[in-house]
């Protein structure tokens, strides 16, 4: 079985490389220390399809180190003391460079394990992650080694690789493949960055091409569509790209911003993940809105009970009236802000006994002087309410809610200013 195209066109120099221009252009730190030829302990993250793989083959190729790959929901300890077992062999004459692939996998003891053998020059490593290596890399590999930050490949790059790939098939298969007007353009696009996604896509588009009367391949734009369809979204509920995505569309919300918003939306829904869009919209509802507009809950929790009641692809119909509406709303956070404010002061300690009025009925004991509870109840008294203390006596003044510059909150502001200024004379 022939290797996937990705495998088969692999670059042969740098410059056939797509993308990362920040690491890999004349003159950038990562190019320079592959040039040099001393290539130290390594951390390439990034999104998948990105070209980690790619390079770290390069560098081994390069440097004539024997390549081993490993992948970290796989590989176990033992693994390593085979690899390790081969160094002074003819199977690694110039020494072994260990490409570890999903690193976040590795346990702590694994990466411990193998901490033992990049430290003292056995083996150079250079591992890959698609989360944040800070997060879940062993810190004494972290301090080891250096961490370089991949991005996903721009259309235009990704364009020139899908370009060379069709060019590529062509001469392997000997025989001329046409490619209509916007189908490569379409690969590039629908990709979402990742070149190994854009390349399965050309070597599937060319299996499945139109035989023409020379015999040469016709690969269709439409064929492509249909070919690369949903590939551009890249999304993993476990992962960094999941809260990326719920990140930017609950900030987009906060910034009022109804196109973004819209469009965080549509990626979360074309992933299928209604709850966490369903969650995040109404958090935003009461954090970011709040009181400013307090309506706006229970009309977002209608569109959300609404979403879940006809399921995509309808959901998407409430949910976007809802999302658009937050976005346009008034903001305020000053309920959530008083929330956090009270939640910090009982993380310090800072609470004391409930006022004796505010307590359920309890026997006084005898040795209480003053017998009774004293609570005044707001309702006999005019405008439904009386001065009197609720708060313990460690936070007898504290203010922890602050009405926010909009006109409801001011209304209420108002009123009770007005009242409780009366109530007091």
């Amino acid at each position: 079985m022939p290797a996937p195209l990705a495998d088969r066109i692999r670059p042969k120099n740098l410059d056939e490389i797509v993308g990362q221009h920040h690491l890999l252009d004349p003159g950038k730190p990562l190019r320079k220390i592959i040039e040099s030829g001393n290539i130290p302990n390594m951390v390439f993250y990034g999104p998948a399809g990105v070209g980690k793989t790619t390079l770290a083959s390069f560098i081994a190729h390069r440097t004539k180190r024997t390549l081993y790959k490993m992948n970290g929901t796989t590989a176990t300890t033992a693994d390593i003391h085979q690899v390790v077992g081969r160094l002074g062999t003819f199977e690694a004459p110039n020494g072994i460079l260990l490409y570890l692939d999903e690193i976040q996998y590795f346990n702590k003891k694994q990466q411990q394990t193998l901490l033992e053998f990049i430290e003292n020059g056995s083996i150079t490593l250079i591992a890959s992650t698609t989360e944040n290596p800070y997060f879940y890399v062993y810190g004494a590999i972290l301090s080891r080694s250096t961490v370089f930050e991949f991005k996903p490949v721009e259309k235009e790059d990704v364009l020139l690789a899908v370009k060379r790939a069709f060019r590529f098939l062509s001469e392997e298969q000997h025989r001329p493949i046409h490619v209509e007007d916007g189908a490569a353009e379409y690969i590039a696009t629908a990709c979402g960055g990742d070149v190994r996604k854009a390349m399965n896509a050309v070597e599937l588009c060319v299996v499945s091409g139109e035989e023409e009367p020379d015999g040469a391949c016709r690969v269709t734009l439409s064929s492509a569509r249909e070919l690369t369809q949903r590939s551009a979204l890249r999304y993993d509920r476990a992962g960094d790209e999941h809260y990326d995505i719920l990140s930017a569309f609950q900030k987009s919300m906060r910034g009022s911003d109804p196109d973004a918003a819209v469009h965080y939306l549509a990626r979360l829904l074309e992933a299928g993940d209604l709850p966490s869009a369903c969650r995040r919209l109404m958090v935003c509802a009461c954090e970011d809105v709040g009181l400013a507009y307090p309506q706006i809950i229970p009309i977002v929790k209608a569109a959300v009970d609404a979403a879940f009641q006809v399921g995509l692809p309808e959901a998407r119909i409430p949910l976007a009236d809802a999302v658009v509406l937050v976005c346009l709303a008034p903001k305020s956070n000053s309920a959530y802000c008083a929330v956090d404010a009270a939640i910090a002061d009982i993380r310090a300690g800072k609470a004391g006994p409930i006022p004796r009025q505010l307590q359920n009925k309890h026997f006084d004991g005898a040795d209480n002087p003053k017998k009774g509870q004293f609570y005044q109840y707001p309702h006999n008294f005019p405008n439904h309410w009386v001065a009197q203390q609720y708060l313990p006596d460690e936070l007898k003044d504290t203010v922890y809610y602050r009405a926010g510059e909009n006109k409801t909150e001011r209304a209420f502001q108002g009123y009770w200013s007005a009242i409780k200024g009366r109530g007091k004379k």
